[in-house]
This record gives structure tokens, C-alpha cells and sequence, in this order.
């Protein structure tokens, strides 16, 4: 199987018609901004930002939507960030998300567990350096500054790839149905 290809998002989204794979990213769009907004946690220690678990939802979109994932992690986030107020962050987070959920499209098609968790924390890593990097260049926070942010945004990467991998062999098993 090519890399980039999902081992099992095939089965699960492959035989949908366009309207109805919009449809299923609008709804992780939704999901995604939910996990964002209402289940986060503020950490005083890093600039004011939040974790959340939104992370999870974004690697778990990705083994169901496949590429689809990107748009829907992009603009869930933004959404979220936009609505925390944290409008600052909003072009970034489109563009950091949006590559996670990419990246986390290639780990989850490896078809062994250290593959995919590996990848996993990979594409949690770029969220971590488009952090740091927004915040450091883009933000004007320094060189130092940008690091106060680091623990949390992995505290927060972490644990999207501990909910994704304990979660996605159910998501496996589902069917969807297909349309007429």
C-alpha cells in the first residue's frame, strides 16, 4: 500500500459519495471546534493559552476522512481560537492544524501499532515547532518566550495521540453506510 494511503479509511470513507464526505467533515469540523472551546483547560504558565482535546478528534478524523481531515481540523480549530479569543492565532492554527491532520492521515495508514504511534507524535511535533515558531517570530514573544508554551502544547499533543490510538481500532470497526 502507497504511503499517504489509509489502510483502513478506505473502508470506512472510501465508498462515500462527494456530498456525503462533505458532510461527515462538516460534522468533525463541529466535533473538533466542541472538543476545542467547551474541553479546554487554561495554564497560566504558558502565555495565558489552553490545552484541549481537540487533538484527539483531529488523528481520529484522519483515520476516517482521510485527506478530508485537513479542511476539518483547520477550520474547527480556527473556529475555537477565533471564539476563546484568540483571534491572533487564527491564520497559524489553520495552517498548523491543517498539517497535523495531514501528517496524521500518512501515520495512520502504517499498519503496525509503533508505525502509527510514531507518526502519531510526529505530527503532534509539528504542532508543537508551528507553535513555538508563532510564537517566537510571528508574535514577537523571543526566543524564550516562545518556550513557555512548549510543555503544554505537547502535555496537549501527547494526550490527543493517547486518545487516538486507544480509540481508533473501535473506529475500525464501523460501518458506514453507504448511499444509494
Amino acid at each position: 500500500m502507497p504511503v499517504g494511503h489509509m489502510a483502513y479509511g478506505k473502508r470506512l470513507s472510501g465508498g462515500l459519495k462527494p456530498a456525503q464526505r462533505l458532510a461527515l467533515s462538516g460534522m468533525f469540523a463541529a466535533l473538533i471546534f466542541a472538543a476545542t472551546y467547551w474541553l479546554h483547560f487554561q495554564l497560566p504558565f504558558m502565555n495565558g493559552g489552553y490545552i484541549h482535546l481537540g487533538d484527539g478528534l483531529i488523528l481520529l478524523s484522519a483515520e476516517l476522512l482521510g485527506y478530508a481531515a485537513a479542511p476539518a481540523a483547520a477550520l474547527g480549530s480556527l473556529l475555537a481560537d477565533v471564539l476563546l479569543g484568540w483571534a491572533v492565532y487564527a491564520v497559524p492554527t489553520f495552517l498548523i492544524k491543517g498539517g497535523m491532520a495531514a501528517a496524521a492521515v500518512i501515520a495512520m495508514g502504517r499498519r503496525r501499532f509503533f508505525g502509527k504511534a510514531l507518526g502519531l507524535i510526529l505530527a503532534e511535533a509539528w504542532m508543537v515547532a508551528g507553535y513555538f515558531f508563532t510564537d517566537w517570530f510571528i508574535l514577537g514573544y523571543g526566543y524564550a518566550g516562545a518556550w513557555v508554551n512548549v510543555a503544554g502544547n505537547a502535555a496537549q499533543g501527547l494526550g490527543g495521540v493517547t486518545l487516538a490510538l486507544a480509540l481508533a481500532p473501535a473506529l475500525r470497526r464501523i460501518k458506514l453506510p453507504m448511499g444509494r
